[in-house]
């Protein structure tokens, strides 16, 4: 028996006029909906994040340090702030504000202290257990004005 190799299967050829469209899940969120951003490096919470948004059918964009906040802050409707990740807060907040775009940020009891002084150029803060126990509300209503 002949070993397969690897070969090109060509695409099916569609109508005139008729575009391939991927297929969409029923969580898929509308085209026109603006994403929230999450600035986040904890891999364990971009992958809960990430899923959360998914389920609730939030469109979701993930920053992982102040550049790629920057170049993205024209698009989303809420930044998510892991206050405990290092992160340069302040072309974080700067960015944000220029944008008028709200920041929900979420830090740790233990960090509380620490992480204060950005505490008043957040609309909300909350805990890793109040996020983790609100994400999917919060991904969708995201703060009151």
């Amino acid at each position: 028996m002949a070993p397969e190799t690897p070969h090109a299967v060509a695409a099916p050829p569609h109508r005139s006029g008729e575009r391939p469209s991927p297929e969409m899940a029923p969580d898929t969120p509308s085209a026109g909906e603006r994403p929230v951003l999450a600035v986040v490096k904890d891999l364990f919470f971009v992958a809960r994040i990430r899923e959360t948004a998914r389920l609730a059918g939030v469109p979701l964009a993930i920053a992982r340090s102040a550049d790629e906040v920057e170049a993205a802050i024209a698009g989303p409707r809420l930044v998510l702030l892991d206050l405990t990740g290092g992160f340069d807060y302040a072309r974080v907040f700067d960015a944000a504000e220029r944008a008028g775009v709200p920041v929900l940020a979420f830090t740790t009891h233990a960090l509380a202290r620490d992480t204060q002084p950005w505490h008043a150029r957040c609309a909300r803060v909350v805990t890793k257990e109040t996020l983790t126990a609100e994400l999917p509300s919060l991904l969708r209503e995201g703060v009151a004005p």
